[in-house]
């Protein structure tokens, strides 16, 4: 079914179009590279894999209740509209959410591909070309399996949010060679990672855990590839230009705040669009899951070496900034750990049904030869 037939609500536009500067640069020293890129780059290699086989696509996905999303994390809960709806009418209030997380992460994954397009484009140092071919692979790959997820699973697809659109438009029209990697593997990345590690961490439903934990074991490269770029070019830079950045994150962070209050899913249930802002700031649940968002973008802002003053105000206004004091490495390879942790028990069962046919068919033989 064509995916305009799916939408909750019309996009505004069937195809976008952001008018897009900058330069493309060719490099022609084809010998020099960092190792640690160019490791980064074979893992990106060797790490490549097929979401046709690797996820268990038969898994069954009810979708009145596709994330088992308990009553508490909805912010309609509690309020007088919650006590005006029945359970069907509840469950079509969990289909919207999911659809309209799952169809962020969508829009999210598309924008990650053409950053890495464009880093492959603009980005002077050859293995950094190198990697991001890797990385638009993978992302393709993810919105190759989220796409499919909303389609077969959910049925339900949501426009991009207007707060995604803005900040990939930023990023995409700055001239800039850097401000991919800035915008879309600190700041969208960073926070795609931490939604998706909450939800992987949170639901008891196999499907979606499978596909958010073999994505993350993708993006964990990614944050990787971007803090060694960064990291690396930003020392370079002057203070002039690094305050540069540090307004474009923090504009970003306020952006990303805004962008996971799922506001379009109250409006499609007719609640006036004030009224479902003020349920969205005062939801418990929401206000927790908005602060832990930053849990990756923050020590990876501190990291690659933008700290100035007004970032970490901006920081402590936002209630963060403690968060920049994470374990990056630890992160990531706890989310390495777990992709491969449901590989080994998937192989396992599989290898223990094999082994029960075979059993059976030997049984059987012996029984029709006595």
């Amino acid at each position: 079914m064509p995916s305009f037939d799916l939408y909750a609500m019309e996009p505004e536009e069937p195809v976008r179009q952001v008018p897009a500067s900058g330069a493309a640069r060719f490099n022609w020293e084809y010998d020099d590279g960092r190792d640690r890129l160019l490791a980064l780059y074979q893992k990106g290699k060797d790490k490549q894999w097929d979401g046709h086989k690797r996820i268990d696509w038969e898994l069954e996905v009810d979708p009145y209740d596709p994330l088992g999303t308990p009553d508490e994390a909805m912010s309609l809960y509690g309020t007088r509209h919650w006590a005006k709806l029945n359970e069907r009418d509840r469950g079509e209030l969990r289909q919207h959410y999911a659809s309209w997380q799952f169809s962020q992460f969508l829009h999210g994954e598309q924008g990650a591909m053409i950053c890495a397009a464009r880093i492959v484009e603009s980005v002077p140092d050859l293995d950094a070309k190198f990697y991001s071919a890797t990385q638009t692979m993978d992302e393709a790959r993810h919105a190759e399996i989220y796409g499919r997820f909303l389609h077969e699973k959910i049925g339900l697809l949501y426009p991009i949010n207007d707060n995604l659109r803005s900040l990939l438009d930023d990023t995409l029209r700055d001239a800039r060679w850097d401000m991919p990697y800035l915008g879309m593997q600190v700041l969208i990345e960073g926070l795609a990672l931490a939604a998706f590690g909450m939800i992987r961490d949170t639901t008891d439903k196999p499907l979606p855990r499978q596909i958010l934990a073999y994505v993350m074991q993708d993006e964990a490269r990614h944050v990787a590839f971007g803090r060694i770029a960064l990291r690396d070019y930003y020392r370079q830079l002057t203070d002039a230009e690094l305050r540069e950045r540090e307004e474009f994150v923090i504009e970003g962070c306020h952006l990303m705040r805004d962008r996971l209050r799922g506001v379009e899913v109250l409006e499609n249930f007719g609640i006036p669009k004030a009224e479902a802002e003020e349920y969205s700031e005062q939801s418990e649940f929401l206000t927790l899951f908005r602060k832990l968002l930053f849990s990756r973008i923050v020590p990876c802002v501190k990291d690659i070496g933008l700290w100035g003053k007004r970032l970490q105000q901006a920081y402590v206004d936002l209630g963060v900034l403690e968060m920049g004091d994470a374990n990056l490495d630890l992160l990531m390879s706890e989310d390495e750990e777990i992709a491969e942790k449901l590989d080994a028990e998937r192989f396992a069962a599989e290898e223990k049904e094999r082994v029960a046919e075979v059993r059976g068919a030997i049984d059987a033989g012996r029984a029709a030869g006595g």
